[in-house]
């Protein structure tokens, strides 16, 4: 079975068979455990460990936690993609989104201010939540419009920190 994996701006055709998994192309050793009882899971990929957090964000979206790293994921199935492609449904905005609490924390630092321009990966805000830190990035470019939070603050999952806009609309 083949998927289009988006991770941030990034796109990785992944294909699952009986000789194992392929990432763009590549052998890749690749298992999961479930830890009993918690949404914790142990992911190896190429001998490498992880702690993986899952949570699913819709439709073949999940927001993942990778050892303290946030990040949202998107995977396609071919039929899925190819209808997607078909009917112009998979595009998707350009410009950078909002910066949002992954789930109900403390803000421990925020990183930019208004008019400052980020670039894709960068760092804008480091929100506690359930005793670890975790750094939210710009996932792209962008001038920071707004900022809705101060260290120190409580936040609900799905809270908007700071809202970016496109390069250009700032820039014009």
């Amino acid at each position: 079975m083949r998927y289009q994996v988006t991770i941030g701006d990034r796109v990785v055709d992944v294909e699952l068979g009986p000789d194992g998994v392929r990432a763009a192309g590549v052998p890749v050793e690749v298992s999961l455990e479930q830890s009993d009882g918690t949404p914790v899971q142990g992911l190896l990929v190429d001998g490498r460990s992880y702690r993986v957090v899952a949570e699913r964000a819709g439709q073949g979206r999940w927001r993942l936690d990778l050892s303290g790293h946030v990040v949202d994921v998107e995977v396609l199935d071919e039929r899925t993609r190819t209808i997607r492609e078909m009917s112009g449904a998979g595009r998707k905005a350009t410009g950078p989104k909002p910066i949002t609490a992954p789930m109900p924390g403390m803000v421990v630092k925020i990183e930019v201010s208004e008019g400052s321009r980020v670039e894709a990966g960068q760092g804008v805000a480091i929100v506690e939540a359930m005793k670890m830190e975790n750094e939210l990035r710009a996932g792209a470019a962008g001038i920071v419009t707004r900022v809705h939070v101060r260290a120190g603050d409580a936040v609900e999952k799905d809270q908007v920190l700071v809202d970016l806009a496109p390069l250009e609309e700032k820039d014009a």
